[in-house]
């Protein structure tokens, strides 16, 4: 049974020491990541200072460059106070098809799409052979369930734990750490484009088709549904592009 991954902190793939030498560049990439992961939204506080440097394996006064920065650039600011602390600013809406192009000439995507692939249907095909823990098959109902209430408004951010949650029970937190860093810039790209009912609809089939397979323990299954919801997804942003 898979247990290593099951700690329910949705920060847990993105947030890990960082390497030596490269301690405020790896970390001004792992707290964007969490920015445009959706992990913490727009109005709600970091972590505190302390446990970001702690998880990070960074200095406070590292930590308090990457956050100067953050904020010059108008994503967080700081407020003071009893419930004070780091907050993340709305993003202003990114739809439209000029802020598409721009972000699709910055990215690979194809490969986006294919590593991104490869990185799902092989978290779901572990999580379906190895099993997972009582606590982990909750987690995975849990973050299925918030897609199913979610609002449009907040569909994108659940859709985005649930999958970073199949990538974190997968037993490997290399596995999700990559999936996370993936996820980002798919993030990037998915948020250019409108919000479609009757493919939010075909999706919530899949992840719940995904979601039985995974607890049902067949991995040939689970792998094959999550290689047509990927299809599906890179399918949508072929055509926005095309």
């Amino acid at each position: 049974m898979v247990k290593k991954s099951d700690a329910a902190d949705p920060l847990t793939p993105v947030l890990r020491p960082v390497r030596a030498g490269n301690g405020f560049e790896e970390a001004l990439e792992q707290i964007l990541q969490l920015l445009r992961l959706g992990l913490v939204a727009g109005g709600e506080r970091l972590p505190a200072e302390r446990e970001l440097a702690e998880r990070m394996g960074i200095s406070r006064v590292t930590l308090r460059e990457v956050l100067k920065v953050l904020t010059d650039q108008g994503l967080v600011e700081s407020r003071r106070g009893r419930y004070g602390g780091t907050f993340v600013l709305h993003r202003p809406d990114a739809h439209g098809e000029d802020e598409l192009r721009r972000r699709v000439a910055e990215v690979d995507v194809e490969d986006t799409l294919r590593f991104r692939e490869v990185l799902e249907v092989g978290a779901a095909g572990l999580c379906a052979a190895h099993g997972l823990s009582d606590e982990g098959a909750d987690r995975l109902r849990t973050a299925l369930a918030a897609t199913h209430d979610a609002p449009l408004t907040e569909y994108r951010r659940q859709d985005t734990l649930l999958h970073l949650t199949i990538a974190e029970l997968s037993g490997s937190p290399t596995l999700a750490a990559r999936y996370a860093a993936a996820r980002a810039t798919l993030n990037d790209l998915l948020d250019c484009i409108p919000l479609l009912v009757r493919n939010l609809e075909h999706s919530q089939h899949q992840h719940t088709a995904l979601v039985d397979a995974v607890l049902d323990g067949d991995a040939d299954a689970a792998r094959e549904v999550m290689r047509e919801h990927c299809e599906g997804t890179a399918a949508l942003l072929r055509g926005f592009l095309s």
